[in-house]
């Protein structure tokens, strides 16, 4: 197995990455483009998802390919960035024929940072009209950009106690040719921690010092936990492979995927979490679905950690580099 190009979603041809933000009002939205058509899948977990366009992802439904995913900030709001980018793919004649016009399938999914910078402002169509015409094959900034922008982890103890969280991602060689590749905006109501040890890396501080352990308040919290964790958070990413899979081996690889979001965030599915993942499929080579779903739910844990490390203080909101510094 090797890392490739920009060990990230981006080493799987095809695709394209691009962001737009508003630094200042700390909200953002990132399209994942793939308009030459990808097999789509999803899997949706969390209690409190935000999402389009995902029941035609799902087996037995008609549409097959997708010619983008959009991830974005703004809570619901945010979910007008994907009619920017529906726009801007209608120009370029890409999508569904259905015979009088071409319709761009254009899922999407949204996490809340109405609560770190102003909630009066959110990614709209422009934002997402912005984002494609930013998309390049080269490797995606990682941080505080995008759908990142805004984002933050460790929620248990409200947002003065959490941290600043961002966009990462990552790719993988699996075999000759075979590549992985996973993009994630990290805004988790849990902690980030080191796949391999369990160390937290990123989370709820202690109003002490150090960490809190999210899973250790939840301990003291049993039976209390009534609007904790209710300003909303969510993990919302994208897989994409140059594998030829079906619809369902495509939704297969979504759903092995949160393995990797469940290794590296403790808790994860929560009832305060909308956590989402796309799938994509190219259709370059033949593979497995279980071999691709295997490798990517470590290229998505991986991703997650890089997601964190990447980010920047803003908001007040430490950084998983100011507490390892």
């Amino acid at each position: 197995m090797e890392r490739i190009r920009h060990n990230a979603i981006t080493d799987v041809p095809g695709i394209k990455v691009g962001h737009a933000q508003d630094e200042e009002a700390l909200t953002g939205c990132t399209v994942i483009l793939c308009e030459a058509g990808a097999v789509g899948g999803v899997d949706q977990r969390g209690g409190a998802p935000g999402t389009r366009e995902t029941d035609l992802l799902r087996p037995m439904h008609l549409v097959d390919k997708v010619h983008a995913v959009v991830l974005s900030g703004g809570s619901a709001f945010g979910l007008d960035a994907a009619s920017g980018v529906v726009h801007y793919l209608e120009e370029q004649g890409v999508g569904f024929d259905t015979g009088v016009a071409r319709v761009p399938i254009v899922p999407a999914a949204v996490l809340f940072d109405l609560d770190v910078g102003r909630a009066d402002v959110r990614p709209d169509a422009a934002m997402g009209y912005q984002a494609c015409l930013n998309a390049s094959a080269g490797p995606p900034a990682e941080g505080n950009v995008g759908a990142g922008t805004g984002a933050r982890v460790g929620n248990v103890l409200g947002i003065g106690q959490a941290m600043k969280a961002g966009i990462g991602t990552a790719g993988l060689e699996i075999a000759a040719g075979l590549v992985v590749g996973v993009i994630v905006a990290v805004n988790a109501f849990g902690d980030v921690v080191d796949p391999d040890s369990g160390r937290i890396i990123a989370g709820a501080r202690s109003p002490q010092g150090g960490f809190a352990d999210t899973l250790a308040v939840l301990r003291m919290l049993a039976g209390q936990m009534s609007g904790r964790g209710a300003g909303g958070n969510t993990v919302i990413g994208v897989v994409a492979t140059n594998a030829r899979l079906t619809k369902e081996g495509a939704n297969k690889v979504a759903q092995m995927a949160h393995d990797g979001l469940g290794r590296a965030i403790r808790p994860a599915h929560t009832m305060f979490d909308g956590d989402t993942i796309f799938s994509l499929a190219t259709g370059e080579l033949e593979a497995d679905a279980s071999v691709v779903g295997a490798f990517a739910a470590e290229v998505f844990a991986q991703a997650v950690v890089r997601a964190v490390r990447a980010a920047r203080s803003a908001a007040g909101l430490p950084t998983a580099s100011d507490i390892e510094t």
